[in-house]
């Protein structure tokens, strides 16, 4: 298993990608998305709502239990992925490409995001 090195990633199995204009991609790593399993149900915040680091805003459900998804920094959520709505799949099959859940306007980012590397350490841990 890979994490791109792009990316940072929370303690919590969310990644965040670079800020573009201010705005950041998040997803779930594919650490989480193999844990989880088949994921059958995605809710995600909506575009307009405020997310705060460390806090719960939406849900991934799989075959095997729901789990929260945490937001990794503080925001205004600027648009959600329909497409991982529709097809919960995504999330498994690519969950650094297609299977994206939502971009944030970031207003405030945690000092304890991880590289890569420090992800790996600690998800190997």
């Amino acid at each position: 298993m890979s994490n791109p090195q792009q990316l940072r990633y929370s303690k919590e199995h969310e990644w965040l990608s670079a800020v573009e204009d201010g705005v950041a991609t998040v997803g779930i790593t594919e650490h989480a998305a193999n844990a989880l399993g088949d994921i059958v149900y995605v809710q995600l915040p909506e575009v307009g709502d405020t997310v705060t680091a460390g806090e719960s805003c939406g849900e991934l459900e799989s075959t095997k239990s729901v789990s929260e998804l945490y937001a990794p920094v503080n925001g205004e959520v600027v648009e959600a992925n329909q497409d991982v709505v529709d097809d919960p799949a995504l999330v498994n099959t690519a969950p650094f490409e297609g299977g994206w859940l939502f971009k944030v306007r970031i207003t405030e980012e945690p000092a304890d995001l991880l590289s890569a590397d420090e992800y790996t350490a600690f998800t190997a841990g």
